[in-house]
């Protein structure tokens, strides 16, 4: 089994290139499926989810050739066929092609998602959406099938019971081609949907209010080729500003949009953290004494739950008594018993994270059990005393782009070892 070993307790200098969002990524892949020509998308990330992605689409019957951080997509030849099994199991945003083969054939079946264990996370408000468009659900063995009568989509007022990032691009990538009128109410604002709705829009798709609580979409017959930068990835960048103040002594995290951190850095600048925030970038200085604070998740542009275990590490260097309230997945609680093991005074007690600091984390075997769990892992070996041991590292490795190459340019003694 691969795993990270760290030699922590090494300063960190330099600068760090904030990659593509994720988040973006493993919808913005799906819907080009929806174009009639080819799509560009530049700034993609290095991460397994893309490479998983990229596999899917190939199967499909789509031409994808990819050239650094670009990736250059043909979806003319995709071929609407049941894709029960391998790695549609394997990740989250494997629900987009449902949205996606909805959109452009009116039918699909799909395995169901996988992910990280964070809890509950069903997809009823998805289904919820397509049925309003006139799609029927049924069970194929481990995959659901979804049609509608005479391949046709029709527009509909869907109203999203609860915030939902996915839900919310999944009812957009099947509305852009249905006919008449799609409005999403109570959808959910997060950078990542603006994001796919310029993609779609500029492919030909009408979408206005993305980035709202309200989205109307009025359908179309056809969507062309285009090209897309893709944004940069608040999660990444959040964690690497996390991981400055925890053990940097002057480090630039460039290619940020500061505006989509706002929640995040109100609460760092409540901590005490010195930084710089400019129009791309933010400078965290050498951190002397910090405040331990409160954390409560929100949904954007409250502070994101993705955010909530990388900054873990850094509250433990912090004065005093604190908590972490996660309202989003109520089972982000796994990087807890494994910082515990690294000397943390940290533990759940009725849902909340508690945490007394500071402390002096010691190296330790430890576990992955989630993407920012394996994050805030990294995290804490950095900060702590001799060797830490990460297994279950491809977690990691899903969503945090040559995360071993950035951080060893900042000084830091990592190293991938491949069993």
């Amino acid at each position: 089994m691969n795993k990270i070993v760290i030699n922590g307790g090494r300063p960190l200098q330099g600068e760090v290139a904030i990659s593509g969002a994720k988040n973006s990524v493993v919808a913005l892949i799906p819907a080009t499926i929806l174009a009639d020509d080819i799509v560009v998308l530049d700034g993609v990330p290095a991460i397994s989810d893309v490479d998983s992605l990229i596999e899917i689409m190939k199967d499909m019957g789509a031409s994808v050739e990819r050239a650094g951080e670009t990736l250059t997509i043909d979806p003319r030849g995709v071929k609407n066929v049941p894709m029960p099994y391998g790695k549609i199991n394997s990740l989250r945003a494997s629900y987009y092609f449902y949205g996606s083969l909805l959109g452009r054939y009116g039918e699909a079946t799909v395995g169901l998602p996988g992910g990280c264990d964070l809890g509950p996370r069903p997809i009823d408000l998805h289904l919820k959406a397509f049925k309003a468009m006139g799609a029927e659900m049924s069970y194929e063995g481990n995959s659901m099938r979804l049609a509608t009568k005479n391949r046709d989509l029709i527009g509909a007022s869907v109203y999203m019971d609860t915030v939902s990032v996915g839900a919310t691009i999944n009812t957009m990538l099947a509305a852009v081609k249905a006919k008449g009128r799609t409005v999403i109410e109570n959808a959910a604002r997060e950078p990542e949907i603006i994001d796919v709705a310029t993609l779609l829009n500029n492919m030909g798709a009408h979408i206005r209010g993305a980035g709202t609580d309200i989205i109307t979409i009025e359908g179309v017959e056809q969507l062309h080729g285009t090209r897309h930068q893709v944004i940069p990835d608040r999660i990444e960048a959040g964690t690497y500003i996390a991981l400055a103040a925890a053990v940097g002594e002057g480090v630039k995290i460039s290619n940020v949009l500061y505006e989509h951190l706002e929640g995040f850095l109100a609460k760092l600048e409540e901590m005490g953290v010195r930084m710089t925030v400019s129009e791309d970038s933010v400078y965290v200085e050498k951190q002397e004494e910090l405040q331990a604070i409160t954390i409560k998740t929100a949904p954007y542009p409250g502070f994101a739950t993705d955010l909530q275990q990388p900054i873990t590490p850094l509250l433990l260097k912090a004065q005093g008594r604190g908590r972490i309230m996660d309202t989003i997945y109520e089972k982000r609680v796994n990087h807890v018993p494994e910082l515990a093991n690294m000397g943390a005074a940290i533990e759940t007690q009725g849902g909340q994270i508690l945490y007394t600091g500071p402390n002096r984390l010691q190296g330790a075997a430890v576990k992955a059990t989630d993407l920012r769990a394996g994050a805030a892992l990294v995290i804490a070996g950095l900060m702590a005393e001799g060797k830490t041991e990460i297994t279950n590292v491809e977690f990691i490795l899903r969503g945090y782009s040559n995360i071993i190459e950035k951080l060893t340019q900042l000084g830091a003694d990592i190293q991938l070892v491949e069993a």
